[in-house]
């Protein structure tokens, strides 16, 4: 029976724990999903009539070595034909040694309802690669054959299906972004044995209403809710203030995880920018000085001539 060696483990062990094992929560996280929406539900795609580019870079548990960075990076716009929207979604997640990239397409095929509301339902397809980098870490055997290698598993394709249904205030949107439930690598540190964990199919259901609370202010509440088999259910309500159709300033709470507080400011027509800082609620807050997310996004109008600052969701 061989002896466990902590050293030989605890990198390993520590990227799995925050990356998720199988019974986990393993996709990225933003606070400020509000305006991340596509890389959840495919259905948002063209929604808002408007070329749109956003980008959100989130560093969280500042101050941990090998704690989560999440770059996003998504696109989507209506087409000719004003039944479909378009869209594309780049992430890169990395955890200690992990890396994790995601490219997927998305296109939408939307339904007037009425004069107010409209329904889509979307498709996303794409391709995941997931990576650890064992060479990196600093490994007190230098002989170790476990940290010579990387190891890499294959770009996996996945597909995911949403609905979202909205109006000028109000949105609520039901999504699996990722089907297909692949295997991912894990590694024993005591006996060098490469297994594989199940990457879990989530589940999201997103809402959000535009409440006028009189001149020069409006109210937007929303929620994301997130869902995986074996883990607890994952809420996120944020509570966001408009002042002068300029500035966005609220706060937000992750349940057993953290609170937040956001701020955004619509620069013009086209640019809008926003932050948002976590305070963890968790063990590791003695170990870490917060999360950071940046936002930028930039809407390109077809129609000048009408009014489409700012956007709500």
């Amino acid at each position: 029976m061989s002896t466990m060696r902590p050293y030989r483990c605890l990198p390993i062990l520590l990227a799995l724990l925050l990356v998720g094992s199988a019974s986990a929560q393993q996709d990225p996280m933003y606070t400020m999903y509000m305006w991340n929406t596509l890389s959840v539900n495919p259905g948002y795609a063209g929604s808002a009539d408007l070329f749109t580019v956003t980008g959100l870079a989130r560093q969280q548990w500042v101050g941990l070595d090998g704690a989560p960075s999440t770059q996003t990076l998504t696109a989507h716009t209506p087409l000719r034909m004003e039944s479909l929207g378009v869209g594309l979604s780049v992430v890169h997640d990395k955890v200690g040694p992990v890396n994790n990239t995601l490219a997927f397409a998305d296109i939408a095929y939307r339904i007037r309802v009425n004069e107010r509301a409209r329904l889509a339902f979307g498709l996303k397809a794409g391709v995941d690669l997931f990576q650890v980098n064992l060479g990196g870490i600093q490994n007190v055997d230098a002989n170790d054959p476990l940290f010579g290698q990387d190891l890499q598993a294959k770009a996996k394709p996945n597909f995911g299906f949403g609905m979202y249904y909205w109006t000028k205030k109000g949105y609520i949107g039901l999504s699996a972004p990722k089907l297909i439930e692949h295997d991912r690598i894990e590694v024993d540190g005591a006996t060098d044995v490469v297994s594989a964990i199940r990457q879990q199919r989530h589940y999201f259901l997103i809402a959000g209403y535009v409440f006028d609370l009189g001149r020069d202010v409006k109210f937007r509440p929303s929620v994301l809710v997130k869902a995986v088999e074996g883990a607890p259910i994952q809420l996120d309500v944020s509570a966001m203030f408009l002042l002068r159709e300029k500035f966005w300033l609220g706060v937000a709470h992750r349940s057993g995880d953290s609170f937040s507080a956001l701020i955004a400011y619509q620069i013009n027509d086209q640019f809008k920018v926003g932050y948002a800082y976590d305070f963890s609620t968790t063990a590791l807050r003695s170990y870490h000085s917060g999360s950071h997310e940046l936002m930028l996004s930039y809407d390109l109008r077809f129609n000048k001539e009408k009014t489409l600052s700012p956007r709500y969701f």
